[in-house]
């Protein structure tokens, strides 16, 4: 397999508040990392590191494009979603999709733009601004800006906010298509259960560091969450 993210030793701090800890974790092509823990535990500060939103305070993380067709720029090989869908409220659905689409150096046609739209649910509102949309097709906008340029690493922060039961189906097919065709997914998620189910690795943040780093298959589910139990029981 080939390593395409590399965090050695990572630690992020605010003010004299440790996000981050001498943190180590490292993701191969076509793996699926479920990260856990409570709220401050530092989940979305490595998210936001890796996907190049802050720096870290010390520490180094490395991120190798892999394939024939990787893209010329680091930042063009992720694909980031966050709970905060970071969108242009006075924009059209369509007109957000052609800023990102420059942005990222994307030569989709308004034809494709338009489809891309209708693949996640919002046929015929592509020319409505976000303003009018509720928080959940906000959402499924922002899964078809986060991936449009066809990332081969994607960082998902709280991903399944605010969709409806047909919007996190949708995501989550998508994201099994994304494993299956060796794209590497790191994702924070709340819902252990869910989280489970569609990793390869799970790995715990507590205290800014990862203090459980394991694959599924070498743990039940009961099992799992009893570690998981354990563990966060020492952030109180």
């Amino acid at each position: 397999m080939t390593t395409v993210i590399e965090v050695r030793r990572l630690a992020k701090y605010y003010g004299r508040v440790a996000a981050l800890r001498d943190l180590s974790l490292t993701a191969e092509a076509g793996e699926f990392i479920t990260l856990f823990g409570r709220n401050g535990a530092g989940k979305t500060t490595l998210l936001r590191i890796l996907a190049g939103l802050t720096r870290p305070s010390s520490g180094t993380f490395t991120i190798k494009p892999a394939g024939a067709g990787a893209p010329r720029f680091i930042r063009g090989a992720i694909g980031y979603l966050s709970h905060s869908t970071a969108l242009y409220a006075d924009l059209t659905a369509l007109e957000n999709m052609r800023f990102y689409a420059r942005l990222m150096e994307v030569a989709d046609g308004e034809d494709a733009l338009v489809r891309r739209i209708e693949d996640v649910g919002l046929a015929g509102r592509e020319r409505e601004p976000i303003r009018n949309y509720s928080r959940g097709m906000q959402q499924r906008l922002a899964i078809a800006r986060a991936f449009l340029h066809s990332p081969g690493i994607l960082l998902l922060d709280e991903p399944f906010t605010g969709l409806d039961q047909a919007g996190s189906d949708f995501l989550r097919s998508y994201l099994m298509k994304a494993r299956s065709e060796g794209k590497a997914c790191i994702m924070t998620i709340h819902d252990i259960r869910a989280g489970y189910e569609m990793a390869d690795r799970l790995v715990v943040i507590n205290r800014g560091t990862a203090a459980l780093d394991v694959s599924k298959a070498s743990l039940t589910p009961e099992a799992f969450q009893e570690q998981y139990r354990r563990i966060t029981e020492t952030a109180n």
